[in-house]
């Protein structure tokens, strides 16, 4: 069979042998559960810690900056995935459990797919390191998700360790050394959409202190006359 990552004899075969044999003693609910998170769940809570530096993202004084470093994330996970496209064809490497039937496959439809690199692993990572550019709580959070999200792979029996590394290493690359690039285009863009209707979705509407909103030094300036009105009578009344 073509493939230029052999598998028999090395610890690479051996690791994925010891992470899914825990799904053979694992209750069935458990199995279940590790799926769902490893297919969908992982990606989810990525999309909502996203959701989350957004909203942080536009409060910041350097918000287009911020911004525009939070879209290069979605971006960078598409220019990974379409790299991906010939490394996967040419390294030619079935799924793990083609050649080893006794793994324990939690997940249907994946017989006709390759292996190498994975794709979730990828996506989690290119996310959890682009956002570490931005925000580095959100980042170290989102890059334990990918953490995870490797693990179940593995553990679903769909992955090797070194389809999982690789996609954590062909993500981390297109998010580091395209970003210079990227944010050159990225950052005028965000610039611009602040002077049109778009502007929300890159800078929150700043309130002063008595909860006014960006235009509420006009209205502040208009009561100020007639406090000093209501003034005036106090200061005749006192000569």
């Amino acid at each position: 069979m073509s493939t230029l990552l052999a598998d028999t004899g090395n610890p690479d075969l051996g690791l994925l042998r010891a992470i899914n044999g825990l799904a053979v003693s694992a209750p069935g609910w458990l199995d279940s559960a590790v799926s769902w998170v490893g297919e969908y769940g992982i990606l989810l809570g990525l999309a909502a810690v996203c959701l989350v530096a957004w909203l942080q993202a536009r409060r910041r004084p350097d918000a287009p900056v911020a911004v525009a470093g939070l879209l290069w994330a979605p971006l960078a996970v598409a220019i990974a995935e379409l790299a991906n496209l010939p490394i996967s064809a040419i390294v030619d490497r079935p799924r793990p459990f083609v050649d080893h039937p006794e793994l324990e496959v939690l997940v249907e439809g994946k017989e006709g797919t390759l292996s190498f690199v994975s794709d979730h692993s990828a996506m989690s990572m290119g996310i959890a390191v682009a956002l570490l550019l931005v925000n580095r709580r959100l980042g170290l959070v989102a890059g334990g998700l990918a953490l995870v999200q490797g693990f179940c792979r593995m553990y679903m029996g769909v992955h090797y360790p070194t389809d999982v590394i690789g996609g954590f290493a062909l993500a981390t690359a297109v998010v580091l050394l395209l970003a210079p690039l990227a944010m050159a285009v990225l950052v005028p863009f965000c610039h611009a959409l602040t002077r049109t209707a778009a502007a929300p979705l890159v800078v929150a509407r700043r309130r002063d202190a008595g909860g006014a909103g960006v235009g509420g030094g006009r209205s502040r300036r208009r009561r100020e006359p007639a406090a000093a009105e209501q003034q005036a009578p106090e200061s005749d009344l006192a000569a």
